[in-house]
């Protein structure tokens, strides 16, 4: 940590993922920050934890393999120095080729870290208007009405015409482990990989058509106000896609998605059930497990109804049911530059799912990059930018890119990366693994500009 610049405070906005992510690292370059976080005094209608960085969706960070690209970004990230990837690792429960996370753990991790850092003073109050000064805004796809207002405002003053664009997010139900029927489940990752931590219930067939029935005839949660924002139906990003919504594209969806049996043989058969639906673990302590693939928007009611449907869970009690709700981001390729600054102010930062970053690893990438260049910004030094053939840089490039048309929110991939200069023989993994070997040289370069200056 540096040496506390003598200039105004950094304002951040929002204590999620990404603004944690931002507030750490411009204390770490030295700037003073003012960390704004709502909580405990108002919370959105999806998050009920105190703490900073509440993981809402789910638990798991995703893939940890580098020859999966969000596996890759998170290897960057601790190469970076990222708060949101110490805590992870430091949090971390099983989850076989998977990172996934105790939530509570997690978040009194980072809420200890920022709280205690010399150069970050916390404040529990809403922030209704945009604030002078270099400002960090990652108050996330549930922003209050007061400041979404402010933030609309300023856009259309910018880019008349242009709105934010809106989507829909579900979460998972958990279930109580002690309730689950353990002679009709077993243990395991697909193909063995890793250790086997999934928790799995078989279907045959006719168990398959009953509970697919149940699925698209029950009766969903009327959407709220604050949720519906004048469309008669929500709008749902395909990363979230709630499963009966998956089921009524067709009878057979869910079997290429959640509750593909592919890798998962029964110990009890030998062989592979017709579908298979996975429980993943909640935390450390293994007492809460959530149905994979499973956000809905279902009434509470039918949630226990149809899910009890599936062998093993019959008698399942839940500990919290799935829910939707609201998310919004930004136009990014017309708004924002490859720093998440405004292209039209270079005070006004945006990060996390806002600006089209889809996911809770890419957020924290979004938050790191706004971090560093807010400081710098505050400095009066030019932005430093990761190289585009590294996941944290091709995912600003993405979000910043004028030419991207439809704009829709992006996972990491490994599509967003240049093409390798020369074919790598041995398919998909071991080109997605040269893509990895590039990509961490790359940022070892830039690692080694970043501490210059």
């Amino acid at each position: 940590m540096e040496t506390m610049i003598k200039t105004e405070p950094i304002k951040v906005i929002g204590g999620g993922l990404a603004g944690s992510e931002a507030a750490w690292q411009a204390a770490e370059a030295g700037a003073r920050v003012l960390l704004y976080e709502m909580k405990p005094g108002k919370y959105t209608p999806a998050h009920h934890y105190p703490g900073y960085a509440e993981l809402v969706c789910s638990n798991s960070l995703r893939s940890s393999q580098l020859t999966n690209a969000v596996g890759l970004l998170k290897e960057e990230l601790r190469r970076l120095g990222s708060l949101v990837m110490e805590a992870a690792d430091a949090t971390a429960v099983p989850a076989g080729a998977a990172l996934a996370v105790d939530r509570v753990r997690f978040s009194d991790y980072i809420t200890e870290k920022l709280k205690s850092h010399p150069n970050i003073e916390t404040v529990s109050e809403e922030v209704k208007e945009i604030p002078d000064g270099t400002v960090v805004i990652a108050s996330g796809p549930l922003t209050s009405d007061a400041l979404a207002g402010a933030i609309r405002t300023l856009l259309e003053g910018i880019c008349p015409g242009v709105p934010t664009l809106s989507f829909y997010d579900a979460a998972a139900p958990i279930v109580d482990v002690a309730t689950v029927d353990w002679e009709k489940v077993y243990f395991a990752s697909r193909y063995g990989k890793g250790e086997a931590s999934y928790l799995n219930c078989p279907m045959e067939r006719e168990e398959y058509d009953r509970f697919y029935e149940a699925l698209i005839t029950a009766e969903e949660a009327e959407l709220k106000d604050f949720d519906r924002e004048g469309q008669k139906e929500p709008t749902v990003f395909e990363g979230c896609m709630p499963v009966e919504i998956m089921a009524r594209r067709g009878r057979e969806t869910l079997l290429y998605g959640p509750l593909k049996p592919v890798g998962l043989p029964n110990p009890a058969t030998g062989r592979e059930p017709y579908a298979v639906v996975q429980l993943r673990q909640e935390n450390v302590a293994r007492t809460m497990y959530n149905l994979v693939g499973f956000q809905t928007h279902l009434t509470f009611g039918e949630q226990k109804r149809v899910f009890r449907m599936i062998p093993g869970l019959e008698k399942a009690e839940f500990l919290r049911f799935g829910v939707m709700h609201r998310n919004t981001y930004l136009n990014s390729p017309l708004l924002l530059s490859p720093d998440y600054s405004l292209k039209s102010d270079g005070r006004i930062f945006f990060a996390g799912q806002m600006t089209g970053v889809e996911g809770y690893v890419e957020s924290a990438a979004s938050g790191w990059l706004a971090g560093i260049n807010a400081a710098r910004r505050a400095a009066g030094e030019a932005p430093l930018l990761p190289d585009e053939e590294t996941v944290v840089g091709a995912l600003s490039r993405y979000v910043s890119n004028p030419a991207v048309t439809a704009f829709q929110p992006m996972n990491a991939n490994f599509g967003l990366l240049p093409p390798l200069e020369k074919k790598v023989k041995g398919g998909r993994a071991a080109r997605n693994g040269a893509l990895s070997e590039r990509a961490l040289s790359k940022l070892d370069g830039f690692i080694s500009n970043l501490k210059k200056g």
